[in-house]
């Protein structure tokens, strides 16, 4: 009959893209054989056939996506129905095999298969419990349950998979080790397990520990069958040195190589999973690989033992390339295929879990130098890392796409300098931390590398004062979040520089001195008041402004200490003596360290003077959430065309700063219009 064979479960992915498909119609393909390999952001899965039978139609092709459930291909499968009427005519192989046996019995190939029903055997059975374990998992310390595949009571059979684990790095299903029956689940979906830790119960029969070939001469021999119950380590070894066995063949030595890799050009070896002299079955993983996609086990397509390998963890390998020599003969396929005791088992695993001569570094990879780069990354000495050569696994990779992250900046503290999961979470803490400090060099900006200036001469480091830190992180934060636009203008303030005089010189000893900036705080406010768009602050969510409805202007101070910005609150209800004075105190104060917090928060506006020291003009920095700040240089006198001659006049440069996510250039040519046309106006006050 047919039999449609679908999309098994994929452990939580929603689709995942066909990377290979390994069989073709007309194949004729065993259980637990491949049949596709799917992918996902977390790994590669091999699709194993849950059944024997030949490849009538396949449903689906390479980079299709597909999702639990969707059918693969169909397979025309034999039954006990079939296997009746086969004895019409009887397979090729069956016949070769065991012409006597066919006629005597009417249903012979149900008996070949692996052993079920035992309780019409012949053979005398004794049956034991066996405590199925997690086995290596290749670094991990802990991994999670993501699926049970079987249940008490359930029959399972040789590599048949118990249940899905999820580490960091990719899922895995863990084969059972010998055939038997489900005595009791020692786990629970979801439960965090190590290696070692016991998974289930399971009840298995002794008889049949000395593997298929023996049941087979059981078969064929029922006499033997009330024999004692033989040993399976030395009686099978005794039994495959006997010469002239009908299924005896001379050793080959086979070369396995890296299978198609999906696409990609080199992955690197991320674990050898084998040592030399150790036997290995079929399927059983010989190495990890990974690329910049998922890590995959390289499975071995044939049993046999391990003579050499040839390659070293770490190295760069290509679809094609020597992984390992096998020595494969029939004995070394039925030594490796048989089922072990808990000790064997415990023997083999040990030279797994032993390190592999990583002591030899790989060819074309130098020793590790702890040695950072200028982005923060582990680089080996003389060499910098592109993002396909940090050291991380595909869950981090995806998580480090997802948060926007490169990994070229993140220092791993796993083995090899491997990047871990806690790595990117410390980074992004330390950006952040960074962010709200408005330290470091900003997000994609290097930080500037340190330089011994004592090289060079005699130095001295002084300590900047609180102030004066303050301020760079003030500065910086607006330098990084604020994009910047200066407007440079010209105001004659001829006109006003005499009435200035002349109010000085008429109010006395008792007035404050009179200078020309409560003159600009005046002309700033009324340019606030007409030009409203520099009176807003930008909202945290970046959707909405905040409309001020007052007109608070700062004033940077120049102190011992370092720059500090007193705020005149209120400037348009204040008259021009008024501001002389609070001017006055507040430089004063601002001199002596005596400013109160209250006294340096709450601007809507900043001016930023230059006009007592010189120069031409400037391109003062936002000081946000304020939207504009008003740079004043020393004023000079210039020819100015009247229209008929050229007039000598007193020429104050303005430099207009404006955080150009609020303010256009259109507003700041309004405002700049007002302020000129203000301080003008101001001198026929």
């Amino acid at each position: 009959m047919t039999e449609t064979i679908r999309i098994p479960d994929l452990g939580g992915a929603d689709t995942v893209t066909v990377l290979e498909i390994s069989v073709a119609p007309g194949d004729t393909i065993e259980l637990e054989q491949t049949l596709l390999v799917l992918e996902s952001d977390k790994a590669t899965m091999d699709v194993p056939s849950p059944s024997t039978g030949v490849v009538e139609k396949v449903l689906v092709s390479e980079g299709d996506e597909v999702a639990e459930g969707d059918a693969i291909l169909e397979v025309a499968i034999s039954t006990a129905e079939d296997a009746g009427q086969s004895e019409a005519e009887p397979e090729p192989e069956a016949e070769s095999a065991a012409p006597q046996q066919q006629q005597s019995e009417p249903q012979p190939a149900p008996e070949n298969e692996p052993p079920r029903n035992t309780e019409e055997s012949p053979v005398a059975q004794a049956e034991k419990d066996e405590v199925i374990r997690v086995p290596d998992l290749g670094g991990a310390e802990t991994v999670t349950v993501l699926e049970i595949s079987v249940a008490p009571g359930d029959t399972i059979e040789l590599e048949q998979t118990l249940l899905v684990l999820e580490s960091d790095k990719a899922t895995m299903d863990v084969p059972s080790p010998v055939a038997g029956i489900v005595k009791q689940v020692l786990v629970k979906e979801g439960s965090e397990v190590s290696e070692g830790d016991a998974i289930l119960e399971l009840t298995v029969s002794v008889s049949g520990d000395a593997g298929q070939p023996e049941r087979a001469a059981a078969a064929d021999q029922p006499a033997a069958a009330a024999e004692p119950e033989p040993q399976p380590g030395p009686a099978a070894e005794a039994e495959t040195q006997q010469p002239g066995g009908a299924s005896e063949e001379p050793a080959r030595l086979e070369v396995v190589r890296v299978p198609d890799l999906g696409g990609s050009e080199a992955v690197t070896v991320l674990e050898i999973s084998v040592a030399e002299d150790e036997p290995v079955e079929q399927e059983q993983s010989l190495l990890v690989l990974e690329s910049d996609k998922a890590t995959m086990d390289v499975p071995s397509p044939m049993a046999g033992i391990v003579k050499r390998i040839l390659l070293t963890e770490g190295s760069e390998v290509s679809e094609g390339d020597a992984i390992l020599e096998l020595l494969v003969t029939d004995k070394a396929t039925q030594t490796a295929s048989a089922p072990v005791t808990a000790e064997q088992q415990t023997q083999v695993s040990e030279p797994e879990k032993a390190p592999q001569p990583a002591a030899e570094p790989p060819p074309q990879q130098p020793a590790v130098v702890e040695k950072a780069d200028n982005k923060g990354a582990v680089v080996n000495e003389g060499q910098y890392l592109s993002a396909s050569e940090v050291y991380a696994g595909p869950a981090v990779r995806k998580l480090a796409r997802e948060l926007g992250v490169d990994l070229k900046k993140v220092k791993g503290t796993g083995p090899r300098q491997r990047v871990q999961p806690d790595d990117l979470h410390a980074y992004l803490k330390q950006a952040v931390k960074q962010l709200q400090s408005g330290s470091g060099g900003g997000e994609g900006i290097p930080p500037v590398p340190e330089t011994d200036f004592s090289r060079y001469g005699s130095t001295e480091q002084v300590a900047l004062t609180r102030i004066q830190q303050l301020t760079a992180k003030g500065m910086q934060r607006s330098w990084l979040n604020v994009p910047h636009v200066t407007h440079f203008d010209e105001a004659d303030i001829t006109d006003l520089e005499e009435h200035r005089k002349s109010l000085a010189e008429s109010a006395g000893a008792e007035k404050p001195k009179l200078t020309l900036l409560p003159f600009l705080l005046l002309a700033v406010a009324k340019s606030l008041e007409e030009n409203p768009a520099f009176n807003r602050a930008l909202a945290a969510d970046s959707k909405n402004f905040v409309q001020r409805q007052f007109f608070n202007v700062g004033m940077a101070v120049d102190t011992p200490n370092g720059l500090v910005v007193p705020v005149v609150k209120d400037v348009d209800q204040k008259d021009i003596w008024q501001l002389a004075e609070e001017i006055l105190s507040l430089a004063e104060k601002a001199r002596q360290g005596q400013l109160k917090p209250d006294e340096m928060k709450g601007a809507c506006f900043t001016i930023s003077s230059l006009g007592a020291i010189g120069g031409n003009g400037f391109t003062p920095i936002v000081n946000t959430p304020e939207a504009g700040i008003l740079g004043v240089s020393r004023s000079q006198i210039k020819p100015v065309w009247s229209g008929t001659e050229f007039e000598p006049r007193l020429m104050l440069p303005l430099s207009l700063s404006y955080d150009h996510r609020i303010v256009n250039g259109a507003d700041a040519g309004r405002f700049m219009a007002t302020l000129t046309a203000e301080l003008a106006a101001a001198a026929r006050q």
